[in-house]
């Protein structure tokens, strides 16, 4: 049953210490079998989404289409995404990158590698209408937004917010995005999440609170997940720019 709770990420999960994950298939491997830890935050395996914690010891990966749409946010180490042309993208601690599902590529750490990670699971078979979609993603967090105009006035404890966003990734479904966001001050009544989100704070701080009126509070470096129905609250009072990860299921 999915979680229905906000929840901080922490580096090593919630208790400290990450669990020992099952290997990987032997086949996929040009080294030898690393060992690899991790931990679920949430796990809605009716959508096929997942969001959470995974540390690993060195490895690479055969050239294969990658398996699942992922995007990750690499917390210690580095990783390169070597891509069926041969060109070479390596990834390093405190950047953000996403990996389209059927990508040819290889995964290649030569050192140890924690992230954070949201995975849709898509078994559409539907394929990208671009095939251009089919790369290494890189949102800018600093990049020039465009303006999407303010949440709707019903929903609103404080003025209207200033609000830009970019969409950097969107899956062949429509329902697993990524892309950067900011806004002004601004308050919001409790509601229903409409998808599950992973938020990155990049600048600024929010306080959300809960169904039951608990308030969480998050400022930049924070890495926050609100799921899927889960009432939450906005307050923040100060300008705000974050990286997120959504998925709004259509079904």
């Amino acid at each position: 049953m999915p979680s229905s709770t906000i929840a901080r990420f922490e580096p090593k999960g919630p208790r400290g210490k990450l669990e020992r994950l099952e290997d990987f298939t032997a086949s996929i491997l040009e080294t030898d079998q690393p060992v690899q830890y991790g931990h679920l935050y949430m796990d809605d395996s009716q959508h096929g989404f997942s969001a959470g914690v995974w540390e690993c010891t060195p490895f690479r990966t055969t050239l294969l289409p990658y398996p699942v749409n992922e995007f990750m946010l690499i917390l210690e180490g580095s990783v390169t995404i070597v891509e069926a042309g041969g060109h070479e993208t390596t990834i390093h601690a405190g950047e953000i990158f996403a990996l389209p599902k059927g990508l040819p590529c290889q995964w290649k750490q030569t050192g140890d590698v924690r992230k954070y990670y949201v995975i849709f699971d898509d078994t559409s078979g539907m394929e990208p209408g671009d095939s251009a979609m089919l790369r290494v993603v890189r949102p800018d967090p600093r990049g020039r937004l465009e303006d999407i105009g303010p949440p709707p006035a019903e929903l609103l404890l404080s003025s209207a917010p200033i609000q830009h966003a970019r969409e950097w990734f969107l899956d062949a479904t429509g329902q697993w995005a990524v892309g950067v966001w900011d806004t002004t001050a601004y308050r919001r009544k409790p509601r229903p999440s409409p998808c599950h989100e992973l938020m990155h704070i990049l600048e600024g701080s929010v306080t959300l609170t809960d169904e039951a009126g608990h308030p969480h509070s998050f400022a930049a470096g924070d890495t926050v997940f609100v799921p899927l129905g889960a009432v939450c609250g906005w307050d923040c009072s100060e300008y705000l720019r974050k990286v997120y990860c959504t998925f709004r299921p259509t079904a």
